[in-house]
């Protein structure tokens, strides 16, 4: 094999060994959305617009309420958050004040979470801070 051959195969060989390394690495880098599944299928999402949309005090005391929720040993993932400075645009409603995502394994779970003593001192405690309660709860499609 000439010197010529000779560089141009070990230049072919470094080039496809790179290409297996990379490719190799892909599976852990990029995981496809068909194959992504739920670690828990049963969503609760609610929303909660304040009595006084102005008072920081209320949003902060109906956030540490939601998040005491999180004890409830049923609730897998728990979510708390406030309205986002995004984008204004038609489809965004950010009219409501403290948002709360809750994950269940099951429906039993958030069956559970609806009777559990501790949801519900949560609600006799922190009701007066809130107008009004959306909720949205779904299952995997």
């Amino acid at each position: 094999m000439s010197t010529t051959n000779r560089r141009k195969f070990i230049a072919t060989a470094a080039t496809v060994a790179a290409g297996t390394v990379v490719a190799s690495a892909m599976p852990s880098i990029i995981k496809p959305t068909t194959n992504m599944t739920n670690k828990y299928p049963v969503v609760h999402h609610a929303l909660f617009w304040l009595k006084n949309p102005n008072s920081k005090e209320d949003r902060d005391k109906l956030v540490a309420g939601v998040k005491s929720l999180g004890k409830i040993e049923t609730i897998k993932e728990l979510h708390v958050g406030v309205v986002a400075s995004t984008e204004k645009r038609d489809v965004v409603d950010n009219s409501w004040a403290v948002s709360e995502v809750m994950f269940f394994a099951d429906l039993a779970g958030q069956a559970t979470y609806q009777t559990h003593p501790i949801h519900q001192e949560f609600i006799k405690t922190h009701s007066h801070l809130w107008e009004k309660v959306v909720v949205y709860d779904a299952v995997d499609a």
